[in-house]
């Protein structure tokens, strides 16, 4: 379920309420039904989410205008027809983006405490929130744990992170958290654990994917339902670093296998419309998809998957359209590479763990009832580093005077932008879009 999206369906709600009070004759009129309306909406920002399991349709119908008093009734159903008609008319399109690894290495972690030792990540989304908020559905790929500090904060090569990760990512807009990662069980089921904890009881409303406290809980498919469409999200880790769930938990992390995958596959494609599927796969560092990703990626497509998304090799791979011999189509976008990192790694290659991608994706639906991709791309981002600051940008945003004080160079000296965006070009082609056509749907 999705803040945003449940803000919607409340405001609608009660904007029918108070048109039935119109309707029923009552003496408060339109001002005052909008001010009832105005109080039940701060009300219901305390109301209890709906559970995780059940998808939440957001609504579209929107406030009527206040009309004349000449004819209440009749102008208050003409105020409803224009709502509906609006509702009839507006995008049906659904808008999904994704970003890339959330890395938080040692010098981020630092980078996020406050002067009164409390820790803050907004900057890490200042540049991108506006495209995130956008968003029908946006996810993040959470690359490190969120076990919070009484695990201990550190960086490689097991990771654990503030809790305020998360507080930034909800504030920036996200509606999913990605965990099925090989940092997954870091700091082994109290890591899981604690994630999980932090996540249900502070933000209900985020659908956290590929961890979870229970059997019962691995068994609970996500799907989101978005202007009628629903969309089912499956997220996977190749492995976790050679670290064993325990025995009496078997159900911490969801790991890529050949069986458990079919089948929930073939859940999703009997109760959804369109499936999408979060590999984290591949080879780091390298930036064309492995024989192995190319095996799972024929898989996915003959089991009907209609999207795939990965993650992992922290650097960019290319995307490509896939079709079967029935003419089913899937987008695969091999890897978006880190969304926000700072590695200690020296030498040539460490500028292309700087560059990374937002995969943007709008959905419709035909006549025939069929949910199909209409267009997607990706749009460039490049993170910056600077006395201790870190934060990424859209690539088209960044500029030669940034690029020119990013303290990378001292690590790798090819950095520069030019060679960011020869990277991306070279990687991503014609798939490439701006931030322009991403607010305007292209």
């Amino acid at each position: 379920m999705m803040m945003k999206n449940r803000r919607r369906q409340i405001f609608d709600i009660l904007s029918v309420l108070a048109f039935a009070l119109l309707l029923g004759g009552c003496g408060t009129g339109a001002a005052g039904a909008a001010l009832a309306g105005q109080q039940s909406l701060q009300a219901a920002e305390g109301w209890e989410s709906i559970p995780e399991t059940e998808a939440v349709t957001p609504a579209s119908m929107e406030t009527p205008a206040a009309t004349t008093e000449t004819d209440g009734a009749t102008e208050a159903l003409s105020g409803t027809e224009t709502a509906e008609e609006t509702a009839e008319t507006e995008d049906p399109a659904v808008e999904l983006i994704m970003v890339g690894d959330v890395l938080m290495h040692d010098r981020i972690i630092e980078a996020g405490k406050q002067a009164d030792g409390t820790y803050s990540y907004d900057f890490l989304f200042e540049h991108t929130a506006d495209l995130i908020e956008d968003a029908d559905l946006a996810l993040v790929n959470q690359e490190t744990i969120l076990g919070g500090g009484a695990l201990r904060y550190s960086g490689y090569p097991a990771f654990n992170s503030p809790t305020e990760v998360g507080d930034a990512e909800v504030k920036a807009g996200f509606d999913v958290a990605l965990h099925a990662t090989n940092h997954a069980l870091d700091r082994k089921a109290a890591g899981v654990e604690n994630t999980l904890a932090f996540w249900k009881s502070t933000y209900p409303e985020m659908e956290v994917l590929g961890i979870h406290d229970s059997a019962e809980d691995q068994q609970e498919l996500c799907i989101l339902e978005i202007k009628g469409i629903r969309i089912a999200i499956l997220n996977y880790t190749y492995g976790t670093n050679g670290i064993s769930m325990p025995a009496d938990k078997p159900y911490l992390v969801d790991y890529l296998t050949t069986d458990r995958v079919l089948a929930d596959i073939a859940r999703a494609e009997a109760e959804a419309d369109f499936t999408v599927v979060i590999p984290h796969w591949g080879i780091e560092y390298k930036l064309e998809p492995s024989a192995d990703q190319k095996k799972w990626a024929k898989l996915f497509l003959e089991n009907g998957v209609d999207l795939v998304i990965g993650a992992h090799p922290h650097v960019i791979e290319p995307m490509e359209w896939m079709e079967d011999e029935k003419g089913h189509r899937m987008l695969v976008y091999y890897s978006l590479g880190n969304y926000v990192n700072a590695t200690s790694g020296t030498g040539a290659g460490v500028m292309n763990r700087l560059v990374g991608g937002m995969a943007d994706v709008e959905l419709i639906r035909e006549e025939d009832g069929t949910v199909v991709i209409e267009s997607a791309g990706v749009i460039p981002l490049i993170t910056h580093w600077e006395q201790g600051l870190y934060t990424t940008y859209v690539m088209e945003d960044y500029t030669e005077e940034l690029a020119a004080v990013n303290t990378v160079r001292k690590q790798d000296a090819s950095f520069s932008l030019e060679a960011c965006r020869k990277l991306a070009r070279d990687v991503w082609g014609e798939f490439i879009i701006s931030e322009e056509e991403a607010h305007e749907g292209f």
